[in-house]
């Protein structure tokens, strides 16, 4: 599948990745590219849904919903609030990924983030400015992560 891709300079959300707290180097930000509304679109329905178009509308038949999807669940507001940039430990953990490892970030349906896992890791505060329960999948991985609003994130396997 090729994607289309909008210049992060012209990201509705771009200032996530210019922040003045939390500055995400030039080498790092021309490997994060979010998708545009069709390439999005695409991701989407492919790895999420292919009904709903964001997770608060998840319909039973979505991966998301069943129980079994998430076995693993821990806190990320502390790891976010706190001055360290690593991982939050059990995630970092569960997720053994080369740091190579093509990754989508997915806010909602038109909203997706194409990188690579080494960029995630380094910036993931970045990418939670937005938590609507985005969720972290890759293509070469049955693995995912859900990072909910309460400040707690759910890992398991995408059906």
């Amino acid at each position: 599948m090729t994607h289309t891709y909008i210049p992060l300079d012209e990201y509705p959300r771009k200032w996530i990745f210019n922040h003045h707290q939390m500055p995400v180097a030039d080498q790092d930000k021309a490997l994060i590219k979010p998708l545009s509304q069709k390439s999005a679109m695409q991701v989407w329905q492919q790895f999420i849904s292919a009904k709903s178009v964001s997770p608060e509308h998840f319909h039973k038949g979505d991966w998301p919903m069943k129980p079994k999807a998430f076995s693993k669940t821990d806190a990320w507001q502390s790891a976010w609030d706190s001055d360290e940039p690593q991982l939050p430990e059990m995630l970092a953990d569960f997720i053994q990924w080369p740091d190579d490892t093509l990754v989508y970030f997915c806010y909602e349906k038109y909203q997706v983030i194409e990188t690579r896992w080494d960029i995630f890791a380094r910036h993931w505060k970045n990418f939670l400015f937005f938590d609507d329960s985005p969720i972290l999948v890759s293509p070469s991985s049955k693995q995912a992560v859900m990072f909910e609003q309460n400040g707690h994130y759910k890992m398991g396997s995408r059906g």
